[in-house]
C-alpha cells in the first residue's frame, strides 16, 4: 500500500453541502399497534391503508451502480411474464440523453445517466415515471479519451456507469477522458469536487498487446464506492487502482499492481478467506487486491489473461471465492478462477467466449450472451445449452422468477428461460425487435417494475412490466 498526503488534483476540491431530503423517494412506515381491541383494529386498518397508498417503488430494488445492487447481473425483481406479448405495452416514455455507452442507474424514482454532445459531457437526472429531466449538469469533454486509438466508429462519449452513495446522495461519474466528478443530487447536481486523471497522473496510453493493433478506448471503469473511498482503475505507472476520499477527492492509496487498465466496467468486491478484496481484469492479468486496513491495494493474487486488441472487456463475475472471466480473439474462452490467500488457480476453461457481456452466475449455472445465449455448469464448466440469435452488443440479467432478459443488436429485447425452467435447451419466451436504430451497448436495467433500455445514440425507452 502507498498512502498519499497530497493529491495533484487537490486544488480542484470543493466544499460539500448536504441537504436532509432524500431524492430517492424511499419511505418506510413503522407499524405500532395500540392496545388490543377497537383501537388496535383501527391502527391496523389505517396502517394497511397507508401501505396501500405508498408508491410501488417502496418494494422495488434500487440499481445504484454497475450491474445492479449485487454487482452481478442478478436482480430481485420478477420478469412479470404471463404469456403472450412481453413487454405487454408500448414504452411508458422515450427520451434522448445524447451519445455514449454509459448504462443508467436507478434510485427510487430517479434515473441517472451520462451522454456526450458537441464537445460536452452531460449528467442527467430523469424522473422514472415520465422520463422528464429533473436536472442536468455538463462540462467540456472530448468524445474520446485524449490518448484513445482504434474503433472510433463503434463508440463515442462516456462508457462508464455512474455510482450512487445512498448515505450522502452523492453521484460519482467518470468520463472517457478521465474526469472523475462527485455531484450532489440533493442540490440539483451541484459539483462537490472533481479531478482529471490524465492531468493529475499523466496516465500513458495503453500498450499494444498480443500480435494485433493497439487499442485504447479511454476510461470505461465505473467508480466503486467502498467505505469512505471511491476506487477507480486508473492504470497508471504508480498503480492500477487508486482510492480517493469520497468527501474531498484526495488520493488515499494506490495499488501494488501497476498494470495498465483493462476495458471492463470496473472492479468487483469479493471476500477471500475473510479478507475484503477487489477483483479487476487489467490489460495483462486478473488481479485480486486487498482492501483490509493497513494492506489496501496489496496484491493477493494474479492470474495471467491477455487478449489481443487489449480486449479484456467483459467485467469479471464473482461468486464467493470464485471468479468467472471471458474474452474473445486469441483467448476465445471462458474460465473459472478460484482464489485463496495462497494465490489463484484455474478450475476449468471452455472454448466459448464473451466479447462484451459479463457472465451471470445463478443457481449453479453461468450465463452470458454474445451472438448466442450460453449456459454452462458453474462447477464443471460443462456446456448445458446454447441458443438464440444475438449480436456482439448484447447484455443480460437474471430475474427473481428464473428468467433471462437480454438486450442486444439494435434494440432486440428478449425474454428466455434459465436452465432452472428449461434444463435441456434454449427456450425463448418473447422477442421485441429493432426497438432502436443503433447498437445497444449500454446494459439493460430493471428496477421498480420498469425496464430501462438505451442505445449508443442516447435513445432511451422505459417499459412497465407490472401492468
Amino acid at each position: 500500500m502507498v498512502r498519499d498526503g497530497l493529491d495533484p488534483g487537490q486544488e480542484r476540491v470543493h466544499r460539500i453541502v448536504v441537504c436532509p431530503s432524500d431524492e430517492g423517494g424511499r419511505m418506510t412506515v413503522p407499524f405500532r399497534p395500540g392496545n388490543v381491541g377497537v383501537r388496535s383494529g383501527m391502527s391496523k386498518t389505517i396502517a394497511t391503508l397507508l401501505l396501500c397508498l405508498l408508491p410501488c417503488s417502496v418494494a422495488a430494488e434500487d440499481w445504484p451502480h454497475w450491474r445492479g445492487s449485487g454487482r452481478n447481473g442478478v436482480v430481485n425483481e420478477s420478469s412479470h411474464f404471463r404469456g403472450g406479448s412481453w413487454p405487454a405495452e408500448k414504452p411508458l416514455w422515450s427520451n434522448n440523453v445524447n451519445s455514449g455507452g454509459s448504462g443508467p442507474i436507478v434510485i427510487g424514482n430517479r434515473l441517472y445517466t451520462m451522454g456526450w454532445k458537441k464537445g460536452r459531457d452531460y449528467v442527467y437526472a430523469l424522473d422514472t415515471k415520465t422520463g422528464g429531466v429533473v436536472w442536468q449538469q455538463s462540462y467540456a469533454c472530448p468524445a474520446y479519451g485524449r490518448v484513445s486509438d482504434g474503433d472510433k466508429g463503434l463508440y463515442s462519449g462516456p462508457s462508464s456507469c455512474p455510482s450512487y452513495d445512498k448515505a450522502t446522495g452523492h453521484l460519482y461519474t467518470l468520463s472517457t477522458d478521465g474526469d472523475l466528478i462527485c455531484w450532489n443530487t440533493r442540490q440539483q447536481g451541484k459539483r462537490v469536487w472533481s479531478l482529471n486523471l490524465y492531468d493529475a497522473y499523466r496516465v500513458p496510453q495503453r500498450p499494444k498487446v498480443g500480435r494485433r493493433s493497439l487499442r485504447d478506448y479511454g476510461y470505461t471503469t465505473a467508480p466503486l464506492l467502498h467505505g469512505e473511498t471511491v476506487i477507480v482503475e486508473v492504470g497508471d505507472d504508480e498503480g492500477n487502482l487508486m482510492a480517493f476520499s469520497k468527501k474531498t477527492g484526495q488520493r488515499l492509496w494506490v495499488s501494488e499492481s501497476k498494470d495498465p487498465a483493462g476495458h471492463t466496467g470496473g472492479p468487483v468486491p469479493m471476500v477471500v478467506e475473510g479478507l475484503p478484496c477487489l477483483a479487476v481484469l487489467t490489460i495483462h492479468n486478473l488481479l485480486v487486491a486487498r482492501l483490509d486496513r493497513g494492506h489496501e491495494g496489496e496484491t493477493l493474487a494474479e492470474f495471467p489473461w491477455v487478449t489481443d486488441f487489449a480486449n479484456n472487456v467483459a467485467t469479471p463475475t464473482v461468486s464467493k471465492n470464485s471468479i468467472v472471466i471471458s474474452s474473445e480473439y486469441n483467448q476465445y474462452s471462458t474460465a473459472r478462477i478460484d482464489v485463496t490467500r495462497s494465490g489463484a488457480k484455474q478450475v476449468w476453461k471452455q472454448p466459448f467466449a464473451s466479447g462484451l457481456c459479463p457472465p451471470v452466475i445463478h443457481k449453479g449455472h453461468v450465463y452470458w450472451c454474445w451472438r448466442g445465449l450460453y449456459c454452462l455448469d458453474f462447477e464443471t464448466g460443462k456446456p448445458i445449452w446454447r441458443g438464440g440469435v444475438f449480436g456482439d452488443t448484447a447484455s443480460c440479467i437474471v430475474t427473481s422468477d428464473d428468467r433471462l432478459i437480454i438486450w442486444g443488436r439494435r434494440g432486440d429485447l428478449v425474454l428466455a428461460e434459465t436452465a432452472d425452467r428449461s434444463a435441456k435447451k434454449y427456450t425463448e419466451l418473447a422477442r421485441r425487435k429493432d426497438l432502436m436504430k443503433n447498437d445497444a451497448w449500454p446494459h439493460i436495467v430493471l428496477s421498480g417494475g420498469k425496464l430501462f433500455c438505451r442505445d449508443r445514440d442516447g435513445n432511451m425507452k422505459c417499459f412497465v412490466l407490472t401492468r
